[in-house]
């Protein structure tokens, strides 16, 4: 799951990044409100952790700035700004969720697997797809009630897929979100990764559409 984080304090910056990474996710880093618009307006992040008091540009103005560009991505406003009012002004300029610093990390990882959740139309804490379910908190997978050993990698690949259930995911989409930043993927990266999923659950599952991407069925029955 890749995050984007918006926080120019260096010490608290690298805790949350350290932490949120041992919890499974991807985080890419930046430092000021002018760097947090302009990846907050790529679309590429599944979820953003947002300080509002960033150098260069208000956090703020970065969230009206891409909301009003009409990006969807769930934000986690993360600030010291403890004011009732503070809060009202965050959440009606499109704050999904807002936390007052010191911060939790557990607390912190949880609010935003439940932001990705609902923002895929997801309302159970365990995602499932036919025979598959998948637990993010656990960071486990089940193929009929049996347990599946997955690489990291595989893991974060079967997320994505079950996440977008019944979506087609082009190989770029894949890519964006398995892999931080500046990272060399080679070209056929995602294809092995799908593959070595298809071995391990049932080869079935992951369709190949033909010059567009892969899809996860949602059920048993093929996809239209």
């Amino acid at each position: 799951m890749r995050i984007l984080l918006a926080e120019d304090d260096e010490l608290l910056g690298s805790g949350i990044k350290a932490g949120l990474t041992q919890k499974g996710f991807h985080v890419d880093w930046v430092r000021d409100g002018v760097a947090a618009e302009r990846e907050l307006l790529t679309g590429e992040h599944q979820a953003v952790v947002l300080d509002l008091g960033l150098p260069r540009q208000d956090g703020m103005d970065s969230l009206k700035a891409a909301r009003a560009r009409r990006i969807a991505t769930p934000v986690l406003v993360l600030t010291a700004r403890d004011a009732v009012s503070a809060r009202i002004e965050g959440l009606d300029a499109g704050a999904d969720d807002y936390l007052v610093k010191p911060v939790d990390l557990h607390e912190l990882a949880a609010r935003l697997r439940a932001l990705v959740r609902r923002a895929h139309g997801q309302t159970q804490s365990r995602l499932t797809a036919g025979p598959v379910t998948l637990d993010p908190a656990a960071h486990q997978v089940w193929l009929d009630g049996a347990p599946v050993e997955l690489s990291g990698r595989e893991y974060d690949l079967l997320q994505v897929f079950m996440l977008n259930a019944g979506r087609v995911l082009s190989r770029e989409q894949i890519e964006q979100h398995l892999y931080k930043w500046g990272t060399e993927v080679a070209s056929n990266t995602v294809e092995v990764h799908i593959y070595n999923l298809r071995r391990k659950l049932r080869a079935e599952l992951i369709e190949t559409v033909r010059g567009v991407g892969y899809v996860l069925r949602r059920d048993s029955s093929p996809v239209a």
